[in-house]
């Protein structure tokens, strides 16, 4: 059946078990965080900016918010299930709301192991390397179990651009979002391995790699 949810048209796509920032400035947005804020903290990602019965989203939950004195809002959100928009509610509110239905990936539709093992390599260097980029250490969040999340897991490494991550949202199959995966995220790789390395020759002044290594082949 068919839930009641708030809508937050935004030009990005947000995956499931993503974390993205967000700066609520709108007076239309403030009140959609403030009545959010009252229920559950949930309220609806969409990338369509009139959204209409088909399109889809992810629910967001709000996972920290910081209220500036003019009102706006910094937030942290976390991509929740996908829903389908059924049709949009009559309600007396400043932003939209719509009845949507949640849906997750067809069963038994899960990569082969060795397709898995496949995107495990081609994103583990990719998150190295991100990690080079911006100077974080430590160890890194393992792999989920789960299919579905971790394909969604590798899917965030992409950059933001909309038209490349909606599809991977579309799909339902896991197996087919992971092949995907493997034919985008290697030019990404190359990319941001070639930035990591002038990143680490720059701080060590180029004489050596002072405790990060950029592996490739």
């Amino acid at each position: 059946m068919p839930s009641r949810l708030p809508l937050f048209p935004l030009d990005l796509v947000l995956f499931p078990g993503e974390l993205l920032p967000l700066h609520i400035f709108e007076p239309r947005y403030r009140q959609l965080l403030a009545d959010a804020l009252l229920g559950d903290g949930r309220f609806g990602i969409t990338a369509a900016r009139v959204p209409r019965a088909g399109s889809l989203g992810t629910i967001a939950w709000v996972r920290g918010s910081d209220t500036l004195p003019d009102g706006r809002s910094n937030i942290v959100v976390l991509g929740e299930r996908r829903f389908e928009v059924r049709g949009l509610l009559p309600e007396d509110a400043p932003y939209l709301v719509a009845a949507v239905a949640e849906f997750g990936d067809a069963p038994d539709s899960a990569p082969p192991p060795g397709e898995r093992h496949e995107l495990e390599a081609v994103a583990g260097r990719l998150r190295r390397a991100l990690a080079i980029l911006s100077d974080t250490g430590g160890e890194l969040p393992a792999w989920e179990a789960e299919p579905e999340a971790f394909s969604f897991q590798a899917a965030a490494l992409l950059e933001a651009d909309p038209e490349a991550r909606a599809p991977l949202l579309e799909a339902r199959q896991t197996r087919d979002r992971v092949r995907s995966l493997i034919a985008l995220l290697p030019a990404r790789l190359h990319a941001v391995e070639s930035r990591a390395e002038v990143h680490v020759r720059a701080r060590s002044n180029g004489k050596g790699h002072h405790g990060h290594d950029i592996v490739t082949g």
